[in-house]
């Protein structure tokens, strides 16, 4: 792993893939780009590693909320901030910078949850890491919720909207990051703001769509 600059994001800097690390070939499956694995989806800690390294790329979800975290740090300001399936770190990583009173980030993929480390400590920011999937118990005592790319599957959606929705009911304030995957709520987001941000798979000068930061509101 190399440690370099985030595109779109050269306040941050992750340990992240490339071409001689021989990890993109772990994301692929029967020749396409797999979706992320679904938080809650482990292998015992004694068996195989089945889930690719998606922690080893900045996704454009988790890009457009750090971005807007940076640009807008009163967003977290002095606040108690969840990063959930926080992957990299990179968006607890950004409020952290942003000024957040304490980041926790939940992740849990153990090497995932080591990178998680390594980036924290690598860009000078403390970030209290959570190994196990949350989403089925009460949130944590937190103010703001933060989920980049936690749609691209019905399964875990199905999970993740009722967390989210027992967050609000606990007036924690929720913040979505997302390109537009299959999954997304959208009936339920309020558009804050958009920008164009790289995806994993995009060809550096490629033309690139824009991803939005959403408020969750109630049903």
């Amino acid at each position: 792993m190399r440690i370099a600059p985030v595109r779109a994001l050269p306040e941050i800097r992750l340990y992240a893939s490339h071409p001689a690390s021989g990890l993109w070939r772990l994301t692929h499956q029967e020749g396409q780009t797999a979706e992320p694995e679904e938080e809650g989806t482990e292998a015992d800690a004694d068996g195989p590693e089945p889930q690719p390294p998606y922690w080893a790329y900045a996704w454009a979800g988790g890009a457009v909320l750090a971005r807007y975290i940076l640009d807008r740090p009163e967003s977290v300001a002095g606040l108690r901030v969840l990063d959930l399936g926080a992957g990299s770190g990179l968006v607890g990583i950004a409020a952290a910078k942003a000024g957040a009173r304490e980041v926790l980030a939940s992740e849990i993929d153990r090497n995932g949850v080591a990178a998680l480390g390594l980036n924290a400590a690598a860009n000078g920011v403390a970030i209290t890491i959570v190994g196990q999937d949350i989403t089925a118990g009460p949130p944590p005592p937190v103010d703001v919720v933060a989920a980049g790319d936690l749609f691209y599957g019905q399964d875990l959606a199905d999970r993740v909207i009722p967390f989210l929705d027992r967050c609000l009911a606990a007036r924690i304030n929720v913040l979505i990051g997302d390109p537009g995957r299959a999954y997304l709520p959208r009936s339920r987001l309020r558009l804050l703001a958009e920008y164009r941000v790289p995806d994993v798979g995009e060809a550096k000068g490629a033309a690139m769509k824009p991803s939005g930061i959403f408020s969750f509101e109630p049903e």
